[in-house]
């Protein structure tokens, strides 16, 4: 049996994709641990198939906290037992490759996103090109890696010549088309959902000042993050407190009985950098995987997944007023409402994990890890 060790930087409570790979591994006959870090917020984990382990760090933020979690993670790998490893991007990337150097060791690389495009680092020349740096002295000696779009993966394979293969964030349509055990009570309203980070970038105070202009409906933002303070007090600010609730985060058992709810799943990522202008969020399948129709940015990646299956609409408005009449139309326009729904079935059969999963199975049997794979 393959022992793997996973690695990221957070709490492992929300992050969809990585539980997926695990659980994948884990289902294929590896004995998986999934490594983060614990936060004071940071929930009990539901049972899992594979083991966790979660370091408590002095520092949360910055260049401290991502030297503090790769030296933490480099000790903790240097004398743990294991055949591979696999590094959730470029934070966790220092530690895993000296690691795999040192100890001789396979080493797969999983990006999530176009790391040094994130917001976060657009306008922050010096701490991105440290990041730059890192990745251009990396990435290019990793054999076995993949990412999340087709755009990110073109990207990093004309910029270091190597081969990165697209793994997408899709659900896993079996545990998606159930019924959850329970069922959150919301009102008796239209209910647009917003599932994810709570993030800059995200068009989520252009959705709350909308509702200024839609009736009868409910904007549920479930999830947590750094500007969620500041929607809050938007959000009492615009008086707005009766059409805007804020779930704060959730297991993954527990989105879902929001999203089921829901007559439009919104992702309206604003083009702060390559990283969103590519993105591919695991939002917009969780919505398809429950059927309800989608509201995205237009972006090459995700519009091209809403108009080939014709399941919704892309717009580039920022103006509250003007995003309200799309919304308005796309919650009370019938007959597109029928013909989103049909093709949302379509798209959930065809968008899922069990299909997407052979393709990770693909990277890992090629690597040699799971090597009983048929």
């Amino acid at each position: 049996m393959s022992k793997i060790i996973i690695s990221v930087t957070n709490d492992l409570m929300t992050d969809q994709r990585v539980h997926r790979i695990a659980s994948s591994l884990a289902e294929y006959g590896a004995e998986i641990t999934l490594v983060g870090r614990k936060l004071k917020r940071s929930k009990p984990l539901e049972p899992l198939s594979y083991q966790t382990v979660r370091f408590t760090l002095l520092f949360n933020k910055g260049f401290l906290f991502y030297a503090a979690y790769n030296f933490r993670l480099f000790i903790y790998l240097l004398f743990s037992k294991f055949d591979a490893l696999v590094s959730n991007d470029l934070d966790t990337l220092p530690a895993n490759y000296l690691i795999s150097i040192i100890r001789r060791k396979t080493l797969v690389y999983d990006s999530h996103e176009l790391y040094t495009e994130v917001p976060e680092l657009i306008g922050r020349k010096r701490i991105q090109n440290i990041w730059r740096k890192i990745e251009k002295n990396i990435l290019p000696k990793i054999k076995y890696c993949y990412t999340v779009s087709p755009s990110i993966a073109r990207y990093y394979n004309e910029l270091y010549h190597i081969k990165m293969v697209v793994i997408r964030n899709l659900p896993v349509r079996n545990r998606s088309h159930s019924l959850p055990d329970r069922k959150i009570e919301l009102p008796k309203k239209k209910i647009i959902i917003y599932q994810g980070s709570v993030n800059l970038g995200r068009g989520l105070e252009k959705m709350i000042r909308a509702m200024n202009f839609i009736d009868d409906s409910l904007f549920v933002i479930v999830g947590d993050g750094d500007v969620k303070q500041q929607l809050e007090l938007l959000v009492n600010n615009e008086k707005l407190t009766d059409k805007v609730l804020f779930t704060g985060r959730l297991a993954f058992s527990q989105i879902r009985q929001y999203t089921i709810q829901a007559s439009l799943g919104v992702s309206l990522e604003e083009n702060l950098g390559l990283n969103y202008y590519y993105s591919l969020p695991n939002k917009v399948f969780d919505y398809i995987q429950s059927g309800i129709p989608v509201l995205t940015s237009d972006f090459p990646e995700v519009s091209n997944i809403v108009h080939t299956y014709n399941i919704g609409a892309t717009t580039q408005l920022s103006d509250p007023a003007a995003l309200a009449e799309v919304i308005k139309d796309m919650l009370t326009n019938e007959n597109k409402i029928k013909i989103w729904k049909t093709n949302l079935d379509k798209a959930a059969k065809e968008l899922c994990w069990e299909i997407e999963e052979q393709n990770l199975l693909s990277i890992y049997r090629q690597a040699g890890i799971l090597k009983n794979l048929l």
